[in-house]
């Protein structure tokens, strides 16, 4: 039962891209699946001359990565691929955060992604 739960959810969060108005949207997947686990994060960003960095983070209780990429204002991809390899059991937020020419957030999204243990844990 509780991983027909899971599996609805994860689903549903498919379903519902992450967004943070006109400046920035993720997708990541898979939202559920078994360790080791590949996850692919796929940002959309809207070209604006003010863009300047892109963070990602995938955080669990136990488990920890990041990665940034420099933009070039306007003249940016308006899409970005990150990859992250291997990943262990855990609930995990991912995140993205797009960052201005001063450091400031312009936009900030987020999306859970449940990656299970050996025997469905």
């Amino acid at each position: 039962m509780r991983i027909r739960a899971l599996l609805g959810g994860a689903l549903l969060v498919i379903a519902l891209p992450a967004g943070a108005g006109d400046k920035l949207a993720m997708r990541v997947s898979p939202a559920f699946s078994y360790e080791p686990a590949n996850l692919t994060i796929r940002l959309s960003i809207e070209p604006d001359s003010e863009n300047r960095v892109i963070r990602v983070i995938a955080e669990s209780e136990e488990f920890y990565r990041s990665s940034e990429i420099e933009l070039d204002g306007d003249h940016a991809p308006r899409t970005s691929v990150f990859q992250y390899r291997s990943v262990p059991a855990g609930d995990y937020e991912v995140r993205s955060v797009l960052l201005g020419a001063r450091g400031q957030e312009r936009g900030m999204v987020n999306q859970t992604v449940t990656v299970l243990g050996a025997g469905g844990r």
